[in-house]
């Protein structure tokens, strides 16, 4: 795909103070050439991926990025062009540091306990929490948390550092106070919704986690999305696809949960020619933007999956356009 020449500029008299170019760096290309630049080899589309719990049931403290931008052709560490996953794991009586230039940072604790200090700076006052298993808390811009465990823990941890290098800034203000759900709390509010008679004819059983400081997007943070869903045993769940990235966690399964995903659907609403992504508890994977996805449990058990996607940037921009196989509603 090259570039239409346009003229050269009038060059400088011998001796004269060069300006600035304002010519050499612009090009011109061909609309039909050049309208969709999201391909192999120039950039490079999101691919699927997962990660299985072995990467953090061993070894020392440490931080370990589910990266991704060497394939995705940005500033690491980044699993989407707009986040970065990692797990934080934590020997007992040691600590580390969550550091990251971001706007948005989200804890999901898969196992453990311990304690988060984060010393005050110009963007906020020192915050100190304790966390468990099941907990979820999310951090805004401000100095980078401390980690300690009171036992051997991994916390899955996302955050937007990659949007915010992309665009050249530095996180200057906070966009929402700091959350703590308790693990209690989300199991609470998902016993309600299951014990709701209408739940059984949804396409998804699902919490999502929200913030009171931001009541237009409903989601956890200005770009953050949580959700804790599950699956029941025997259910295939109607596809549903939507713009933003999913870097999904399985919270807790057996063998026979997976995901099906795919870019098309055929005449009856099923998805052609899916990929199997298969679930193991502790896991993780991705859900690229636009593609049809439908989870599935033949485990004999309820599933548990925690997705995280930058769908409160997206549902600012009002580009999310999340689409049901079988309705706008999320109706099965």
């Amino acid at each position: 795909m090259e570039p239409i020449q346009a003229a050269s500029p009038t060059v400088p008299a011998a001796g004269a103070a060069a300006p600035h170019d304002w010519h050499s760096a612009g090009l011109y290309f061909d609309y039909r050439q050049a309208a969709n630049p999201v391909r192999p080899g120039l950039t490079e589309p999101i691919r699927y991926r997962r990660w299985g719990p072995e990467l953090h049931g061993h070894g020392p403290t440490a931080v370990l990025p589910l990266d991704l931008s060497a394939a995705l052709g940005c500033e690491g560490p980044a699993t989407s062009p707009g986040l970065a996953a990692h797990f934080l794991r934590l020997l007992p009586g040691e600590g580390l540091k969550a550091a990251a230039a971001a706007t948005s940072s989200l804890f999901y604790v898969l196992r453990g306990a311990g304690q988060l200090e984060r010393p005050g700076d110009a963007l906020g006052a020192p915050l100190s929490l304790s966390w468990a298993q099941g907990d979820l808390f999310v951090l805004p811009a401000g100095a980078d948390p401390l980690l300690q465990a009171s036992e051997e823990s991994v916390l899955y941890w996302v955050h937007d550092a990659p949007l915010l290098h992309y665009l050249g800034v530095q996180p200057s203000v906070p966009r929402f106070t700091a959350v703590h759900y308790p693990a209690a709390g989300q199991e609470e509010a998902l016993q309600r919704l299951l014990a709701d008679p209408s739940a059984a004819r949804s396409n998804r059983l699902s919490i999502l986690l929200a913030h009171a400081d931001l009541p237009a997007t409903r989601t956890v943070t200005h770009t953050l999305w949580a959700m804790l869903g599950v699956v029941p045993d025997g259910v295939t769940q109607p596809p549903h696809r939507h713009q933003s990235v999913a870097l999904d966690l399985i919270i807790d399964c057996d063998p026979g949960c997976y995901s099906l995903v795919g870019t098309e659907l055929g005449p009856d609403g099923a998805i052609l020619n899916p990929t199997r992504i298969d679930w193991e508890p502790g896991g993780a994977f991705i859900t690229p933007p636009g593609h049809w996805h439908a989870h599935g449990n033949e485990s004999g058990r309820m599933a548990r999956l925690l997705p995280i996607q930058d769908a409160g940037l997206h549902t600012h921009l009002r580009s999310l356009d999340i689409r049901f196989s079988s309705g706008l509603g999320g109706e099965g």
